[in-house]
């Protein structure tokens, strides 16, 4: 955890560098207003500490503030850089244009103040328009035809959510339209794939219990996402049992007859010494061959020796990067970082935008979504 709070200090510090060489560079700055500047940008660097330091003391009003506060700020800085890094990339070429052709291109070189201007723009802009996107839940549909389902037993419609990030900012009001969705879809099957809460949960009450209204013939089966270590793995247990869920630590079970659900905890987990290390291969190895498997696993990323051991792998975890351009970095690290890819032996992976947010209340490009995967009987 050390070395990630290094990482995210010396990234995130890093984007406040930047931010404030744009504005020295669009204005004329006494010392007294670069070091005001200055003290802000500190304590924005510093506001997802005190967040949670917040939120542990019981602080629950401060930390909602500070909350809504620095990750709205991150997001803005976030999609500022982002502007202004295209527009100094565009600079860049226009110097090498000018070198190379041995000419002058004056008018077509935006000024500092221009250039800060419009990134600003562009950040606010998205910022309103991503805010919205943020609150549109969308239900995204998969179809399976598959051999291992009979006529006789008909379909079986399966509902995911993931990466809801209950905590400070997602709250009722966003579980609500969640669970409106999955209603509509009248699941037999509810899964949570991960991330279900994120931070303190005490201040909260009704959620679980909305979540306890929704009641599949076949029961609801969730497993541990990386926030839920973050958060508190008793406390974010507890809470996700509360809400009528059965929480695979893997394990598995077979459901009515019909199919296999296993489960398999974040390597969060393991990294942070509170989660055991296992086997999929080993896990999936001993259930009924004859009955469809779903493996439940937070993170997109495929275990080759449980291929051919499952029919569909549910995941979550990359919210395709929840705000553009930064989901050109997550699907850098997976390759599938949302939507269907087929596996060798007849499997399938799915990936989920997720119904939440984390960090800042806003998407851009990646529209939160409810998954309903209908399993339907193959001639």
């Amino acid at each position: 955890m050390s070395i990630f709070l290094l990482v995210f200090f010396a990234l995130y510090g890093g984007l406040h560098l930047y931010a404030f060489l744009k504005v020295r560079a669009a204005f004329a700055m006494n010392p007294l207003g670069a070091l005001a500047l200055t003290l802000f940008m500190a304590f924005m660097v510093g506001a997802p500490v005190l967040v949670r330091l917040s939120e542990k003391a019981g602080e629950e009003s401060i930390a909602r503030l500070l909350s809504w506060v620095g990750y709205t700020w991150m997001g803005l800085l976030f999609l500022f850089a982002s502007s202004a890094l295209a527009l100094d990339c565009y600079r860049l070429l226009l110097r090498l244009a000018e070198l190379i052709l041995r000419t002058d291109f004056p008018r077509a070189l935006p000024s500092g103040r221009l250039t800060f201007l419009v990134s600003l723009l562009s950040a606010l802009t998205i910022a309103v328009y991503g805010y919205f996107e943020a609150k549109d839940i969308r239900t995204e549909k998969l179809v399976i035809r598959t051999p291992k389902l009979s006529k006789e037993t008909g379909g079986l419609t399966i509902v995911q959510i993931s990466d809801v990030h209950l905590g400070l900012i997602v709250r009722q009001e966003r579980l609500k339209r969640i669970l409106e969705e999955v209603k509509k879809a009248h699941p037999d099957i509810l899964v949570s794939t991960g991330d279900l809460v994120d931070g303190q949960i005490n201040g909260m009450p009704g959620l679980a219990g909305s979540l306890r209204e929704i009641t599949p013939r076949y029961g609801k089966y969730a497993i541990t996402g990386n926030h839920e270590f973050y958060a508190g793995l008793d406390q974010a247990l507890n809470f996700t049992r509360s809400a009528g869920f059965t929480v695979l630590s893997g394990e598995a079970v077979s459901v009515g007859g019909l199919i296999n659900i296993a489960g398999v905890d974040d390597p969060a987990g393991r990294m942070l010494g509170l989660s055991p290390a296992v086997s999929e291969e080993k896990l999936l190895t001993g259930l009924p061959r004859g009955l469809f498997t779903l493996l439940l696993k937070h993170r997109p990323l495929i275990d080759k020796k449980a291929l051919g051991l499952f029919d569909l792998q549910l995941s979550g975890h990359v919210h395709k990067g929840q705000i553009f351009p930064f989901s050109i970095i997550t699907w850098l690290y997976y390759p599938l970082h949302a939507g269907r890819l087929d596996l060798p032996g007849h499997a399938v992976l799915y990936v989920s935008r997720g119904a939440g947010t984390w960090g800042p209340p806003i998407r851009f490009l990646s529209p939160p979504e409810v998954t309903v995967v209908e399993l339907v009987p193959a001639d």
